[in-house]
């Protein structure tokens, strides 16, 4: 899931907004006492930063972790998440009944209701992933319903055989399906809502645009002033809602750090998931300072059609970007940029993730993230120099480059982001690579990346569910996510027969001995890193900051931050 999101407009000193963590270890060391920090005295609402606006509310659009965090607050599938981290079901009613070969999937639901009052039953479950499947609806994830087994219609293989009975045909056995069912993507949404609001389907998400829409959750969306704040309610129907504790979540949304932290520290706002860069440092001392592992990777990506690679060969091309990659230097980001002690990432798939055979997936990485930056010049200029380019010395440690390469950048707005960005443009230009520097409002950026309108991006990745193939698929031809445009308006200069890598996703989903899939998906990471257009810098974790009066929300390893059962002192 795309991480980290949209730019904002701070109108308000009082504000909130939605993501805490939970579980993370409290700082030991220098300490603020807590009359240091002011905190608000209303038990019954809790104060967000949310840090933008998602492009869409609708479960089977949303694509971004922020997005993803107001849909398990405000919809609840099959299974979710505990405080533990553990999977658990919903609106299961127990186990499924499993088939003997592991492709059949029986559901008992457990009798719930929609917001509205009306009965929830199996029928809005098929209804809801068939039509998150469809070409029509134009799902980002809709590539996540393809280890269902589809009808000679192209229907998926979903049967509601009675109100509280759902059965699931699976293209083959698929360790992580119960994984999926907690997911936002398989999520339901309510028909007649989704159908009276778009009735010539032309606008899918519709429905779900405006405050008041019909969901399922522990909570509803009452208002919403757009690009300023949310208010969610308390929802009655859900289906645990004697154990909701927290009657109200107010966001902010807004990627103004410096006035988020502002907001913070007078007491408006009592949990918050990012901090200015020049700020960490002193926040670190805090109590209310926290980091939780996350499994995800922060990355840059090259659009592998872009028109800085005319008149190169596909291997020329890829020598371009592995010279760029080797001046990024990764250790001066972590360690005065993102500060929390992140992991340099040397393959795009992180150390922690699991192989879905009890081991972790992670071999040796695919080059030295300690040694990158000025140390590699000579050798990053030894591959431009294969593309065509040559180099002078300026005898300062720098060099000019011939012709001139100039690289633009993107970004969605927000402090850390620009000074990552900041950092590449210095590193490049020691070789005389002038890299242009262009923010983003988020709607804006997530758009110009799906279509391939950029060079260079920055981007995010946190994994949807614990296995590798996650992080594999979102780079297939027909991925909404595949940003780097693998296999699409393939140009000369692009990784030629993209289709060998979609084979490959493909074997992957269906394979069932366990030593060959992770063999086959160490293939397809290798092929990937082989193109040089996703360039991981480091891991992910997870920061945020929560007033010493607020306990009981959580978070998963894939982002997901649960505030249903909060209580506040």
């Amino acid at each position: 899931m795309k991480k980290r999101l949209i730019s904002t407009l701070l109108v308000a000193a009082m504000a909130v907004s939605l993501v805490a963590c939970g579980g993370g270890d409290k700082k030991d060391a220098a300490k603020k006492s807590d009359s240091e920090s002011k905190k608000s005295t209303n038990t019954d609402v809790l104060n967000i930063n949310l840090a933008s606006e998602p492009a869409h509310l609708d479960p089977a659009l949303n694509s971004s972790v922020d997005g993803g965090c107001l849909a398990v607050n405000s919809f609840v599938g099959l299974y979710t998440y505990d405080k533990d981290g553990k999977l658990v079901p919903a609106l299961s009613d127990g186990e499924p009944e499993i088939s003997e070969d592991k492709t059949t999937y029986t559901f008992k639901l457990i009798k719930s209701k929609w917001s509205d009052g009306s009965e929830l039953t199996a029928k809005d479950f098929a209804y809801s992933w068939n039509r998150a499947a469809a070409e029509a609806t134009a799902s980002d994830y809709s590539y996540l319903f393809d280890v269902i087994d589809k009808n000679d219609d192209g229907t998926l293989k979903v049967t509601a055989d009675d109100d509280y009975t759902l059965t699931v045909q699976l293209a083959s056995p698929c360790a992580y399906f119960l994984d999926l069912c907690a997911f936002p993507t398989f999520m339901p949404v309510p028909q007649a809502s989704v159908e009276a609001a778009d009735k010539d389907g032309s606008n899918p998400g519709a429905w779900a645009q405006e405050a008041g829409f019909v969901c399922n959750g522990a909570y509803t969306l009452d208002k919403w002033s757009h690009n300023e704040s949310m208010v969610y309610v308390k929802n009655d129907n859900y289906y645990d809602a004697k154990n909701v504790t927290m009657k109200e979540l107010h966001f902010m949304l807004s990627d103004d750090m410096t006035a988020v932290y502002a907001a913070y520290n007078s007491g408006d706002l009592d949990f918050i998931d990012e901090v200015p860069t020049d700020e960490i440092a002193k926040a670190k001392e805090s109590d209310e300072f926290h980091v939780i592992d996350t499994l995800g990777t922060y990355y840059v990506a090259f659009n592998v059609n872009s028109e800085m690679f005319k008149d190169k060969t596909p291997e020329q091309a890829a020598k371009m970007r592995e010279a760029m990659s080797l001046m990024i230097d990764r250790k001066y980001i972590v360690e005065t940029v993102a500060q929390t002690d992140q992991k340099l990432a040397n393959s795009f798939i992180p150390a922690l993730v699991a192989d879905g055979n009890g081991g972790k997936f992670k071999k040796d990485g695919y080059f030295d993230a300690e040694k990158t930056g000025a140390d590699n010049a000579k050798e990053a200029i030894k591959l431009l120099e294969d593309c065509g380019y040559t180099f002078k010395d300026n005898g300062d440690g720098s060099y000019k480059i011939s012709p001139a390469l100039t690289v633009n950048y993107i970004l969605n707005t927000m402090d850390s982001h620009q000074k990552i960005a900041e950092a590449i443009q210095q590193d490049l230009a020691v070789i005389g690579i002038d890299m242009k520097i262009s923010s983003e409002d988020w709607n804006v950026f997530l758009e110009d990346r799906k279509q391939g309108k950029y060079d260079v991006a920055r981007e995010g990745w946190l994994l949807d569910y614990d296995d590798p193939i996650n992080m594999l698929e979102i780079f297939t031809t027909d991925s909404g996510n595949n940003d780097p445009q693998f296999g699409k308006d393939v140009k000369s200069w692009a990784p030629q027969n993209w289709d060998k890598y979609d084979e490959l996703i493909k074997q992957i989903r269906v394979e069932t001995d366990s030593d060959k899939r992770i063999d086959l998906m160490h293939q397809a990471e290798d092929m990937l890193m082989d193109t040089w257009a996703v360039v991981p810098l480091y891991e992910y974790n997870d920061m945020y900051m929560e007033k010493s009066n607020v306990s009981g929300d959580y978070a998963n390893l894939f982002g997901m931050k649960y505030f249903m059962y909060t209580t506040k002192k």
